[in-house]
């Protein structure tokens, strides 16, 4: 296993943003990780990523506790949060340089040029972060997730902001980066998930409420209507 969440809890006062979630995937899988606004899918992330610390649970990443083992777990993962923090005053290669030196990579110049091929930064790679386009920014942030190769891949509504031709080129991406990666894929765009996930978890409340095969999911009904049904409030 990749990635193994088990009984995560995370409260804020008195609420339970996640509430004894675990799952487990293993590499070659894309995962996608769907719920409403508020349900506790970016806090789940944040924790598995060393971004958060939960009240109690474990996580693991490639057999190794994230509390135990903080800095080899985050070396074998790469996030794209929903914001995509960046510095817009930052030369897009000049950033991809300060990222590859802070993962201590020995061969940074050729990773560079091997992301920014890989992103579709080409065109854009001599410019400021600040002047690129919404897409182009959710690009540069995905190269900084890849740049050092993980084992297991976060990503956070990766494709918000891009055309219908990035959406295309970047779903590719990572199908391909998912190969031989664990990844976990988060976005309110369902016919994205259908499209790349072979897996999908539900969660609503902060607790877990569908774990299964995309094929099992769609079985009586479509994706839609599953995720509607277990999510859904019926008092609103």
């Amino acid at each position: 296993m990749l990635i193994e969440v088990d009984q995560l809890c995370k409260k804020y006062g008195e609420q339970k943003a996640v509430d004894n979630v675990s799952f487990s995937l293993n590499k070659g899988e894309i995962v996608g990780f769907l719920g409403p606004n508020g349900a506790g899918k970016s806090t789940t992330m944040k924790m598995i990523t060393g971004f958060l610390q939960p009240n109690s649970g474990s996580i693991k990443i490639s057999g190794l506790s994230i509390n135990q083992h903080p800095i080899e777990c985050k070396q074998k993962i790469g996030y794209l949060a929903e914001a995509n923090p960046l510095y817009f005053d930052m030369y897009v290669k000049e950033y991809l340089r300060f990222i590859a030196g802070v993962h201590q990579l020995p061969h940074a110049a050729e990773s560079i040029y091997q992301i920014i091929q890989k992103v579709g930064l080409q065109v854009e790679q001599h410019k400021k972060i600040g002047q690129l386009s919404k897409g182009y920014k959710q690009r540069v942030g995905l190269a900084a997730a890849l740049i050092h190769q993980p084992e297991v891949l976060i990503l956070d509504e990766p494709t918000t902001g891009l055309d219908p031709n990035q959406i295309i080129e970047i779903r590719n991406l990572i199908k391909e980066e998912g190969q031989n990666k664990a990844v976990l894929f988060s976005s309110h765009i369902l016919q994205e998930v259908e499209a790349i996930c072979s897996r999908v978890i539900i969660i609503n409340k902060g607790k877990i409420v569908a774990n299964d095969s995309l094929e099992n999911v769609k079985a009586n009904h479509s994706l839609e209507e599953v995720f509607r049904t277990l999510t859904v409030n019926p008092s609103v």
